[in-house]
């Protein structure tokens, strides 16, 4: 029997052709990793990545360790969703780690108490107004302002001046890394109210990650806007000429990629319980591997949320294996470098592949 039938208008459809989803790729890559890990484990440490083999502990699989997987990847995921939209109109943000910074500073500053053990915090950014012990609405207020004004700012530069987006996003980088500076003039800010830290507790980044991942999922497989995201990364000029305002949209993209730096910057200092002026830094680098490790193009018009939080957790499970493995921490960035790399190369191996299969 042929592997070629008939498709629309009487055109063959060559079922050979037909490729898998990129997610699969990236979860297969996934389960190898952990794979090798859990093997390296058996035979350099005589003990298991994966599962429990500890007797005092129920369950099969070592809950600590998966917890911390997902949880030290899940702030840069946030900043990674807002990146991935970026990335599909065919633009690029470096300036998501240092709006993190700048943002944790202002945010953390309307969020601190006014006594510390029973006695003035006089090193209350905004003590001698009274600004303290605000309701914690305010200072996620004040955050999530901050990060999509930066966000607005870069979308107007790249929409209506015409300034690339390389060149525009690592101008806020720089300015937004001298904000978080200039706004205490470095010293740090800490002492946040109770309901200010208890968005950083626990679990909770992790399932802010996972609400906002399923929210953007959504938003862009069934809505117009993520129709229009991916119709512009397809073919600006296209997207253009079908009546699509692509500079209004592209403002809208960055400003939710910065409203999203903004909500990690608010989850990492409520979590650090502090935050300074060097918070974020190569955070933006990482969401972007995140992004494309989970098969987003860096041409544009292609790429899945689901594909950016398997990107995220093969960086989570990497950090955890070289700790379980006992490997210095430089090699972590060693191997994410190599990880960025080969994921640029798989994905112009990806478009030739599709140019001759067209």
């Amino acid at each position: 029997m042929s592997d070629t039938s008939q498709g629309v208008g009487g055109l063959d459809f060559d079922k050979s052709k037909r490729a898998l989803p990129g997610e699969v790729g990236v979860a297969i890559a996934l389960v190898l990793i952990v794979v090798a890990f859990e093997l390296l484990g058996r035979i350099l440490m005589n003990d298991s990545f994966l599962f429990n083999t500890r007797e005092n502990v129920d369950g099969i699989f070592n809950i600590a360790r998966l917890q911390i997987i997902i949880l030290q990847v899940s702030i840069i995921g946030i900043i990674a969703l807002g990146v991935t939209q970026v990335i599909i109109t065919g633009g690029i943000d470096l300036s998501s780690g240092s709006i993190v910074g700048m943002t944790a500073m202002i945010a953390m500053s309307f969020a601190q108490v006014g006594e510390v053990n029973g006695m003035e915090n006089t090193r209350a950014v905004f003590f001698d107004r009274g600004w303290v012990d605000l309701p914690v609405i305010l200072p996620i207020i004040v955050g999530l302002i901050c990060g999509t004004l930066a966000g607005l700012i870069n979308g107007f530069l790249i929409a209506y001046t015409g300034i690339p987006p390389f060149i525009a996003t690592l101008g806020m980088m720089v300015s937004a890394r001298g904000v978080a500076k200039w706004w205490t003039e470095g010293q740090p800010v800490s002492f946040p109210t109770e309901s200010y830290a208890a968005i950083g507790g626990g679990m909770m980044p992790v399932f802010l990650f996972i609400f906002l991942a399923i929210l953007f999922h959504l938003i862009l497989k069934y809505t117009v806007y993520g129709k229009h995201t991916y119709a512009i990364g397809s073919n600006e000029a296209a997207a253009r000429m079908s009546g699509i305002n692509v500079a209004r949209h592209k403002v809208l993209v960055y400003a939710i990629a910065g409203a999203l730096a903004g909500i990690a910057a608010i989850v990492l200092s409520a979590k650090n319980l502090t935050a300074q002026a060097g918070m974020g830094v190569m955070y933006e680098l990482d969401a972007i591997a995140m992004a494309v490790i989970g098969g987003i193009s860096l041409a544009g018009g292609r790429g899945t949320i689901l594909g950016t939080v398997l990107g995220a957790l093969i960086f989570g499970v990497i950090i955890s294996g070289f700790t379980f493995l006992r490997l210095d921490a430089y090699y972590q960035e060693m191997v994410k470098g190599a990880i960025i790399v080969g994921a640029v190369v798989l994905d112009q191996w990806r478009q030739r592949r599709s140019a001759s299969r067209s």
